[in-house]
């Protein structure tokens, strides 16, 4: 057996467990935050032969299976620095028990059958479960297993009922002590005020503010809440949340609707109305906003709307939502014909940006908020876009600091830009950098087929070459700006829709007036400008350069 600080050396953590035990999502999640690599065996298996493991099941039988699983665990055990998700029956092998157990700190995801059965009962990728029976088959892998995941353990983990985020702080923690690695540091609740007189309202930053609903109770004169949420965010936040505020006598309702940008439509509020309706909601009980951009749009929009108005709570999920749209009151859903068209500017009573629910987020949202985060930078805080040039590699490891530094300085410049400028009559469209040509984009594809923040990085790109060809931005500046977006992973090239057809999607943006489209562009790198005084053939060189 290798010693515990041979394992610690090698830097891996092995996570064994049946099927159903949630390996690959806790893996995921822990590799992000250790920054380590992650790998699933099985994934790995499908990867090298190109087939399915149910095919290769069908074919060549479970011994089969098991051999070439042997193979691809000798591969793994070379590397260093992994989190590896195995499969679940790869402890029946005696090699393959030796080669995990020597391989790194062997975590056994423990869970019951009952729960293992409810998680895998309608997954028709198990081949060892196509039975006549599969839940009695499912019992009998488990007593078959259970002492032999046991055996190898370094950390034996219950995961029990407790959500996917209680699960990672128990087994991080445990890791971080018996890696010898620093606890990650606690950051200090930093609050911002959007400033509008009698309708100023704070912001919350800082980690673990789902609890803290002592910043709520204050909105809850009643004690009584609405928690509209989606089917991505509902399971990992709305129990917690709710049983926070029902711990303090909150009497709570919800409403889960589907995710995604193209249900941000007069369907989805009017379930909403519906739901608050049958609830026989008030004038005094708020509505929680709990998700990204689009639960927070329509649940302010439902809020301006439902009896007139009632008070709304804004609490962003997404990095984007988090920097930009759970600021400043904009409201909305979609139309066919453009984003966001039918709206009304509603601001919450608060805040609360829970930095450690970007730990779920997936890597193409987080990507995809970032570019929000640039844009602040470009239109009105060169020494940020510094700072981001600079950190960007931590963000994008979700450094904990970092992410504080970078929402705080993102809400703080809305903030102030809000604070003068509520309903967008001048210096607020300045946050529209990129916007246009990215609605346009996000039309022409279909509602969540392009991310928001993906077709702004787009659009942002044209902004600056146009920026460029109106003589303001010089081809260095330029090349930072793509060089900042592509080391993101962001998209820089729009999709190719000819000139025509961007000009007539842009014709329907906001920002129109008196006929003529406005664009924001840059003056200099943290100077932004709003104009309609674009040559055409200028325009036209952009939309045909920057597309492809």
């Amino acid at each position: 057996m290798q010693s515990l600080e041979k394992k610690i050396e090698t830097g891996n953590i092995i996570l064994v467990g049946m099927m159903g035990s949630g390996k690959t999502t806790a893996g995921r999640l822990l590799a992000k935050q250790l920054g380590k690599s992650f790998i699933d065996s099985d994934v790995e298996i499908q990867r090298r032969t190109g087939v399915t493991i149910r095919h290769i099941f069908d074919v060549e039988g479970e011994e089969g299976f098991r051999q070439r699983e042997s193979h691809v665990l000798e591969d793994l055990m070379l590397q260093k620095n992994l989190v590896l998700a195995t499969g679940g029956g790869a402890v029946i092998s005696a090699r393959n028990r030796a080669l995990l157990q020597g391989g790194g700190i062997v975590v056994y995801l423990k869970s019951n059958v009952h729960d293992l059965w409810q998680r895998t009962r309608h997954d028709q990728n198990r081949p060892l479960l196509q039975t006549a029976d599969p839940r009695a088959k499912l019992q009998e892998l488990y007593e078959k297993r259970d002492s032999l995941y046991a055996e190898i353990a370094d950390v034996i983990m219950p995961t029990g009922k407790q959500s996917v985020q209680v699960l990672l702080q128990r087994l991080e923690s445990r890791l971080r002590t018996l890696l010898k690695m620093p606890q990650h540091k606690e950051t200090i609740m930093q609050t911002l005020e959007v400033g509008l007189s009698d309708r100023s309202y704070p912001i919350h930053i800082g980690c673990d503010l789902l609890e803290r609903v002592d910043l709520l109770l204050k909105f809850l004169p009643n004690q009584r809440a609405t928690i509209i949420s989606n089917t991505t965010v509902a399971p990992l936040y709305l129990e917690r949340l709710t049983a926070a505020l029902i711990k303090h006598g909150v009497h709570v309702s919800n409403v889960v609707l589907p995710d995604g940008e193209s249900y941000k439509n007069s369907e989805s509020l009017n379930l909403i109305y519906s739901a608050l309706l049958e609830a026989r909601c008030e004038r005094t009980t708020p509505l929680i906003a709990l998700g990204g951009g689009v639960i927070g749009d329509m649940t302010g929009y439902a809020a301006a709307t439902y009896l007139r108005g009632v008070p709304f709570i804004q609490i962003p999920t997404t990095l984007l939502s988090q920097v930009d749209s759970s600021v400043g009151g904009k409201t909305g859903i979609n139309h066919p014909l453009g984003k966001n068209m039918i709206g009304a500017f509603y601001q919450p009573l608060v805040v609360l940006a829970d930095i450690k629910t970007l730990n779920t987020l997936p890597d193409r949202e987080l990507k995809a908020g970032l570019a929000e985060v640039i844009k602040y930078g470009l239109i009105r805080d060169l020494p940020f876009l510094t700072w981001l040039e600079s950190n960007m590699s931590k963000l994008l490891a979700r450094d904990v600091e970092a992410l504080q530094y970078a929402i705080t300085r993102s809400c703080q410049n809305k903030a102030d830009v809000v604070g003068v400028d509520e309903r967008e009559s001048g210096e607020r469209a300045l946050l529209n950098l990129g916007h246009t040509f990215g609605h346009a984009v996000e039309n022409a594809m279909g509602y969540g087929v392009w991310l928001h923040g993906e077709a702004v990085a787009a659009g942002t790109i044209m902004a600056v070459d146009l920026s460029q060809r109106m003589g303001w931005l010089n081809e260095a500046d330029v090349q930072r700006v793509r060089t900042l977006f592509e080391r993101v992973g962001l998209p820089t090239v729009a999709p190719k829709l000819g000139a025509a057809r961007y000009l007539d999607l842009m014709g329907l943006d906001k920002k129109v007036a008196n006929g003529k489209i406005r664009f924001v562009l840059l003056k200099t790198l943290g100077q932004a400008v709003i104009t309609s005084d674009v040559p055409q053939p200028l325009l036209e060189q952009t939309l045909e350069v920057c597309s492809g």
